[in-house]
């Protein structure tokens, strides 16, 4: 089945009394282009991450983003410098001697020497590394499965407009197959009243008539166009069925698309089927559209 480029997918994991949730978006693009937002804590599993979307999305621009929530009361501690408390008081008592006395000495209390600086530091407990980088990825498959459910029921949308929209072009090219015999036909009355308008009394030789109604007839033969254009009808619904990453594929078809009815339109000499060929060529631009969106 195929699937759009844009989407939407959550997931959330927990990880040592904490919680961190995932959330992937992705909006057109011509190729991959994956982006990771997440705390700076946890850039060590950005590569795991990056390739495990890789392995799920063949192409669009895709945002991953990583939310902390909820750490752990007993993930940080306060610790004690004591060599550097020590010094302090040291250098204190120093500069009570250098005042030769005349400073008062006093008691050096608790939260004074707290302020001094670096005689407290808070350190963070150190993370299992490979147990976070296990929850991110369990999280990241949570949210890529939620987002490829998402692109998989807009594709199916599009491939049926899709659908749709080839079925009309296939009714319109039976409508030009149908025309161009008559104006054939249609040439050669022309040609015949113009010919005896011209010279009048004077016999006119059928053959000359047949002649250059078979030179108008094969220029204006647009036979091989028609059948290529229905081939390449017949490959579009063939990549439609097998599914999967075809949005580039079906981008090139809708090219080939396009280069038919402009031949079509270019060899044409009737007014009928250079109408047609308008509306077949509306009908391959809003294709054309449509496939953007297509992985």
């Amino acid at each position: 089945m195929v699937k759009s480029m844009t989407g939407y997918g959550r997931g959330e994991c927990s990880y040592e009394g904490g919680t961190f949730t995932i959330e992937v978006r992705s909006v057109n693009n011509r190729y991959l282009d994956c982006g990771i937002k997440m705390p700076r804590s946890f850039i060590f599993a950005e590569d795991a991450m990056k390739a495990q979307v890789q392995a799920s999305i063949s192409r669009g621009k895709v945002d991953v983003f990583v939310t902390q929530s909820a750490v752990a009361e007993d993930d940080t501690t306060v610790v004690v410098n004591e060599a550097l408390a020590k010094s302090y008081i040291e250098a204190l008592e120093h500069l009570y001697n250098l005042g030769g006395g005349h400073w008062v000495k006093g008691n050096y209390y608790a939260p004074d020497l707290a302020r001094f600086p670096d005689v407290l530091t808070v350190e963070k407990k150190e993370q299992d590394q490979e147990q976070v980088k296990a929850g991110l990825l369990g999280a990241l498959a949570q949210a890529l499965t939620d987002f490829d459910s998402m692109r998989v029921r807009e594709g199916q949308r599009l491939a049926q407009d899709i659908l749709g929209r080839v079925e009309t072009i296939e009714n319109l090219v039976s409508k030009v197959e149908e025309r161009s015999p008559q104006t054939v036909a249609e040439y050669r009355v022309r040609l015949t009243a113009k010919m005896n308008e011209i010279l009048q009394s004077t016999q006119i030789e059928e053959s000359r008539i047949l002649t250059e109604a078979a030179i108008f007839a094969d220029k204006v033969a647009v036979d091989e166009e028609t059948v290529r254009l229905r081939s390449h009808i017949a490959q579009l619904r063939e990549m439609l069925e097998q599914g999967g990453a075809v949005g580039r594929k079906l981008d090139f078809l809708i090219q080939e698309f396009n280069r038919e009815a402009n031949t079509i339109g270019s060899k044409c000499n009737d007014i009928e089927i250079a109408r047609v060929v308008v509306d077949i060529k509306a009908e391959i631009e809003k294709i054309r559209e449509q496939v953007q969106n297509l992985e």
